[in-house]
């Protein structure tokens, strides 16, 4: 395989470092409600500082790489009522379509 030419890894930089990523965010009671009320439970790590440590370093190792990353606080019922009104689950899929959606939402007024 060919290594990428300088051009092609500024390039590639460029647009890492104008993307924004959403991050989901919770508390240790929002975590616990999402959790249990989720149809993939089993994604969830086992603790809420098991879950808070992973994405501590998850939102470093995507600042380290260039990208721009945002928080976005989980609210439970927020959450539920946008599942609802779109027909889905509440799974790792939907929570991050949720997240996605309403930072766009957020950032395109």
């Amino acid at each position: 395989m060919r290594k990428p030419s300088l051009l092609e890894r500024l390039r590639a930089k460029k647009r890492t470092q104008s993307m924004i990523i959403g991050v989901t965010w919770y508390t240790d009671e929002t975590w616990l409600i999402v959790k249990a009320a989720a149809s993939d439970p089993e994604c969830f790590e086992e603790s809420f500082s098991a879950w808070e440590a992973m994405a501590v370093t998850a939102r470093r190792d995507l600042q380290r790489s260039g990208a721009r990353t945002l928080e976005f606080h989980i609210t439970p019922q927020e959450l539920f009522d946008w599942c609802e009104q779109n027909k889905k689950v509440n799974n790792a899929e939907s929570r991050a379509e949720f997240v996605s959606e309403m930072l766009m939402a957020a950032h395109n007024r």
